[in-house]
């Protein structure tokens, strides 16, 4: 007879993500896991098998939490460029500080590096662009690719803002996002 599980595979691979977040991805081992999630380090190998399968799995589950964030704010945003705006800056609350947003990007040099969590990042952009496009279906000759455009914009401006991180995230972005929206619209509405 089995023994039921004490935590679920999603409890330990949240604690595995914010070990990553806090220690860095190669901080990743099962001893630092167990230690934190309070399972055995035998436990831990029983159930992700190797360090590459459980760094995978714990990014695969965060790019999970990040699809479903995407998808619940694309579908309650209006349909406007004002929209977009909204669910840029919605997706930029969870950054927080410098800190937290440099050690995301050591998590993204991860995803960057696995070709399945890489195809994870490139459907997720293919959804984002979908849904920023949508909220540009009303304005008058809008560029093509609005929704990359747009996209591309918002990560600029991430890492514009990480050189001089003087005021919040959010704020910088929601500026930033809001001038980009200005010269396209006003752009758009000169076209014959």
């Amino acid at each position: 007879m089995t023994r039921p599980k004490t935590q679920s595979d999603e409890q330990v691979l949240e604690t595995a993500h914010r070990l990553i977040h806090e220690h860095g991805p190669e901080a990743l081992t099962f001893e630092r896991l167990a230690k934190a999630c309070g399972l055995s380090g035998a436990t831990l190998v029983q159930r992700f098998k190797n360090k590459a399968q459980l760094k995978q799995r714990t990014l695969l589950h965060a790019w999970d939490g990040l699809d479903h964030n995407t998808r619940t704010l694309a579908a309650t945003v209006p349909r406007t460029p004002a929209g977009a705006v909204a669910l840029l800056v919605s997706l930029s609350q969870g950054y927080g500080g410098i800190e937290s947003y440099a050690e995301g990007l050591l998590v993204l040099r991860e995803d960057l590096r696995d070709p399945v969590l890489r195809a994870r990042g490139a459907a997720w952009k293919a959804f984002l662009c979908g849904a920023l496009a949508t909220c540009f279906a009303e304005t008058p000759n809008p560029p093509r690719d609005i929704g990359l455009l747009m996209a591309s914009h918002w990560q600029g401006s991430l890492l514009w803002w990480s050189f001089d991180p003087a005021i919040e995230v959010a704020a910088y972005v929601e500026d930033s996002l809001n001038r980009f929206v200005a010269a396209i619209t006003t752009a758009s509405a000169r076209k014959p």
